[in-house]
């Protein structure tokens, strides 16, 4: 009896323990802290592969699991959670956003790195950022996003802004190298917003080295999305909106202008019918353009291969009449990975269409809008073409009417844009990987231009604005890239704490371009949009670039803590002769994670990382063939009793030319608290670039056309400081963040070479130059005459013009202008450095809010402290020497009785308009960049249907604090213009109301 006593009760004990044992299938769903389910969240046993995926609505079912285990949840960032299986068979789960595991890996050049491990200088713009403005250009999506990188926008619809990263390093071109998915492209023009993951922008030469002959300027890194794992998803966005132009320049009115015509001795001759016209040119060009935008993509993937594929199409009207842009663009990346072998491809299409801001007579539609006498009209149905314009005969004058110059002619340019690569990557062996890809940049431009016949003269025999004839113009540019890279990598780690990366690498790199162009006149019709048979010309052109191209990178860590990058790139480049064709450019960085340490392991603090880096990089960015003796045409030779076509050499040859190269020094702290509830990095660089590129005059006696050689003679010396701040409160029903960035970016010209100095950018009207670049000084600074007051008597003017006692140009009521150099006379030798067209800082500040289904969002972005050379006040102001339209305080220019004013006489003497300080002014500006208000539904019958549904509204440029007297204080930059304000298309004001959906 006892037997079965003790065999029943070993029998309920096995029971028992094969009960708890037992496993069982849990399951439940997983959320963000707003409630909404998450997809393909990885559902894992700890210590097994025994794991799950969410589907759509955030569910998951996990099989074979016992109590006790831990099982881990994890999605891309969000924050891991590890739970621990009781009795429980249904789980609710909630996770949070997790602000390091968003910033955990950062794409830097050829590879990604963990933002621990990173030791250079690297900002990152993420995905949300790039698609919040409703932009044309991605580039311009990058304004006031990181320190370091100065965007200045246009506001003609589809043009390219000016980017620089860490201000002027070098006479010719700044522009940083794009980076396109591993393809080197010319610029972002070719890709949608919409479509782009993150921006990666290398700043120092331990992140730009590796791009060796191109990465003196930095380097802008797009990664592009790509289908992830899970569910697949469709989204539509759709936006649409208006924007516009209210500010105008205050000039005359038609009886203001006559009063002023008067002052100056000039008396139009048109009937009396004519002066009661007032038109406002401003007006009349100024329009409010409509604009829209629709996407719509599509990813999925699983473990084994993504898809992603997106279609977009936008169009924007410009705020000046017959001006616009239009773009269908499309994308398809996808991945597959057959057992060690990952095979991928990128590529996208894009067609563009823009009508471009035309210009007359070389100036530009808002300076004729301003000039243009208000008493004509805009349109006169008696003249070809149906519009009216001045006669100088008649008015005294010769402004063109803006609107004919921009609607008479058809102006459509083209584009087509093709870029994408095709790769494949395979793993050799654990930790071993080769990988290989080719990469395309297509393009083509097609430019054309007809304008007919026209006659805005309606005084007879005059024809001051006329042409009889059709005009067609025509031309187009073909170019590839073709980026051919093989690359041997390897990652080990060993004893667990030493970390080390290795990579070689060969690229090469073929660029091609050819281009023609011509034009034609038609004396017999307008109908006929072809080349006329009247004065032909036609003119053609090719070019061909090679780069080949050899790098070494090691990257080692102990334990994340402290960590070494070094790196040296071998190029040669075809734009330089056999003597230098090859350049050289290593760096090393250092890096040492504080925070990693243990005496801080108790402590809040999340990020604390002390960096440095050295290096060199280089710059080819220079027309090809300059190291040779090229030749140039359209000479005649005497021959026999004729002449007979020649050539001659047209730019000295120097098979010396060498690489532009930087050396760059950088040094960093990144600080974070409370798991990156606040953030912070602060860096100072100091970037010196040697064997600069200039153009010198050349002898005569060389017999060179174009009177100068291009050599290495100038140095130039950059620097400043960067910081960037964030906070951000993830927890409630509540939520917000703001970050500010901010940078300084100064320079120096260390040397010239062989020359003292040279002029820049040119006044109009042959009144000097604007702009000079000497050593010990800024690049490109303003230089002119220092104006102090007006002359209120002779005794005044005979005190300045000692030398010149007998001279009666200047007179009272004319500029006075210091004698800086003492010789009693006021000359071109009397100019200094009037101001500075770089600012002192540039900063953005993004303010975002979260309640409930309710967000907002606020954009600041500025400058401070910067210049600018304002010529549409010398326009405004140039009728007190010739008659036009302009600003209303030529009303009050001085005379005897008026004397306390600060705008000269009327006529006044020539040197009142020379380039001086009287025309420059503070351009520092705030602009609230956007503002948006946006509302997700999340309740009833939407969850059913979509897993996102939102509906917003926002606005541009709403707001913008100001001194600056023009229509727009961010002024373009480039060939040597920078801070010139010479007319320039403003940017608009705009609202738009959008929709984002998701299935």
């Amino acid at each position: 009896m006892m037997k079965f006593k003790l065999l029943g009760m070993l029998l309920a004990m096995f029971c028992m323990q094969n009960a708890f044992s037992q496993a069982k299938t849990i399951s439940g769903t997983v959320s963000d802290t707003g409630g909404m389910p998450l997809p393909g969240v990885s559902v894992i046993v700890l210590g097994t592969t025994n794991g799950a995926s969410t589907d759509f609505d955030g569910n998951f079912s996990l099989k074979n699991v016992n109590i006790g285990d831990q099982i881990t949840v994890s999605y891309v960032g969000m924050a891991t959670k590890t739970l621990t299986v009781g009795n429980q068979n249904t789980l609710k789960i909630t996770l949070e956003e997790s602000l390091e595991a968003l910033e955990a890996i950062v794409v830097v050049g050829y590879g990604k790195q963990s933002r621990a491990t990173v030791t250079g200088a690297v900002s990152t713009v993420d995905a949300e950022e790039m698609s919040a403005l409703p932009v044309t250009n991605a580039e311009s999506a990058l304004q006031g996003r990181a320190p370091g990188i100065t965007v200045v926008n246009g506001g003609v619809p589809g043009s390219s802004p000016v980017v620089l990263i860490r201000g002027l390093g070098t006479f010719g071109n700044n522009s940083p190298l794009y980076v396109i998915d591993g393809v080197i492209v010319g610029n972002l023009s070719g890709i949608s917003p919409n479509d782009i993951e993150n921006v990666s922008i290398l700043k120092d030469a331990s992140t730009t080295a590796i791009y060796g002959a191109r990465g003196s300027n930095g380097v802008v890194l797009v990664t592009t999305k790509k289908g992830k794992s899970g569910k697949s998803q469709l989204s539509f966005n759709t936006y649409t909106g208006f924007q516009q132009n209210t500010k105008r320049y205050n000039t005359m009115n038609t009886i203001e202008y006559l009063q002023h015509a008067g002052n100056l001795g000039v008396f139009p001759n048109r009937p009396l019918s004519t002066y009661k016209i007032n038109t406002n040119y401003q007006d009349e060009i100024f329009r409010t353009g409509m604009m829209q935008n629709h996407s719509l993509n599509y990813s999925a993937g699983t473990d084994k291969s993504s898809q992603y594929f997106s279609a977009e199409y936008l169009k924007q009207e410009g705020i000046i009449v017959n001006t616009g842009f239009e773009r269908y663009s499309f994308r398809a990346n996808s991945s597959v990975n057959i057992g060690k072998l990952k095979v991928g491809e990128s590529m996208a299409l894009s067609f563009g269409k823009q009508n471009p801001e035309l210009s007359g007579g070389g100036r530009s539609l808002i300076t004729h809008a301003i000039k243009a006498a208000p008493y004509l009209p805009v349109y006169n149905s008696n003249n070809d073409g149906g519009f009216q314009g001045p006669s100088s005969s008649a008015d005294g004058q010769d402004a063109e009417n803006p609107v004919r110059i921009q609607t008479h002619p058809t102006s459509i340019n083209k584009t087509l844009s093709v870029i994408g690569n095709l790769y494949a990557d395979l793993e050799i062996i654990e930790g071993l990987n080769y990988k290989t890809q080719v990469g395309l940049d297509y393009f083509t431009f097609d430019g054309n231009t007809f304008t007919p016949s026209f006659s805005d003269d309606s005084v007879d025999g005059s024809s001051t604005h006329a042409q009889n004839y059709a005009e067609y113009g025509r031309s187009h540019t073909q170019g590839q890239t073709l980026i051919f890279t093989n690359s041997l990598s390897y990652s080990t780690t060993i004893a667990e704490k030493h970390n080390l990366e290795l990579l070689a690498l060969a690229e090469k790199t073929e660029n091609k371009s050819t281009n023609f162009g011509g034009s034609a006149r038609n004396l017999i019709t307008n109908e006929l949009v072809q080349f006329g048979a009247t004065t032909p010309s036609i003119g053609s052109g090719s070019s061909e670039t090679n780069r080949l191209g050899y790098l070494g990178r090691v990257n080692y860590n102990f334990e994340d803590k402290y960590i070494l990058s070094a790196s040296i790139r071998r190029d040669a480049s075809s734009r330089f002769g056999a003597n230098n064709r090859w350049g050289t450019f290593p760096s090393a960085s250092l890096g040492w994670n504080i925070a990693k340490e243990n005496f801080l392991d108790d402590s809040n603090v999340s990020n604390l990382k002390l960096r440095a880096s050295y290096g060199v990089v280089g710059n080819d960015n220079i027309g090809d063939y300059l190291y040779s003796a090229t030749l140039t045409g359209n000479f005649e030779y005497p021959l026999g009793d004729g002449n007979g076509a020649g050539v001659t050499a047209n730019g000295g040859a120097n098979p010396d030319l060498k690489w532009e190269e930087t050396t760059m020094f950088n040094v960093g702290l990144d600080f974070g608290l409370n798991n990156g509830q606040f953030t912070a990095s602060l860096e100072y660089y100091r970037n010196q670039s040697d064997d600069l590129l200039l153009s010198l005059p050349a002898p005569l006696s060389n017999g060179i056309n174009a009177g100068n050689i291009t050599a290495n003679v100038g140095s130039v010396e950059t620097s400043g400081v960067e910081l960037a701040l964030g906070f951000n409160d993830y927890e409630g029903d509540f939520t917000w963040s703001a970050n500010l960035n901010l940078g300084t970016s100064g320079n120096e010209v260390l040397s010239l070479g062989s020359l003292d100095a040279f002029e820049g950018a040119a006044m109009k009207d042959g009144k000097g130059n604007i702009s000079r670049t000497t050593v010990g000084e800024s690049l490109f600074h303003f230089y002119g005459l220092v104006s102090d007051g007006i002359y209120q008597t002779p005794e005044e003017v005979a005190a300045v013009f000692t030398s010149n006692p007998g001279q009666t140009t200047v007179q009272p009521g004319d500029v006075r202008y210091k004698d800086l150099n003492g010789d009693g006379d006021i000359t071109s030798e009397d100019r200094d450095i009037l101001a500075n067209p770089y600012p002192d800082f540039t900063y953005g500040l993004n303010l975002s809010a979260n309640y409930k289904n309710f967000d907002l969002n606020l954009y600041i972005t500025g400058i401070e402290g910067v210049d600018i050379y304002n010529t549409n006040k010398y326009d405004l102001e140039a009728g007190a020497n010739r008659l036009f339209n302009g600003s209303k305080v030529l009303l009050d220019s001085w005379t005897p009785t008026n004397p306390s004013t600060t705008q000269p006489r009327v006529p006044g003497a020539p040197q009142n308009h020379s380039v001086s300080d009287r025309y420059i002014e503070d351009g520092s500006f705030t602009r609230l960049k956007n503002i948006s208000l946006g509302y997700t539904f999340t309740d009833g019958v939407f969850e059913n249907y979509f897993s996102k549904l939102r509906l917003y509204v926002s606005a541009q440029n709403l707001i913008t604090l100001t001194d600056y007297s023009g229509l727009d204080p961010e002024i373009g930059q480039g060939n040597q213009e920078f801070g010139i304000d010479r007319g320039l298309y403003p940017q608009p004001k705009s609202v738009i109301l959008g929709l984002q959906v998701s299935f």
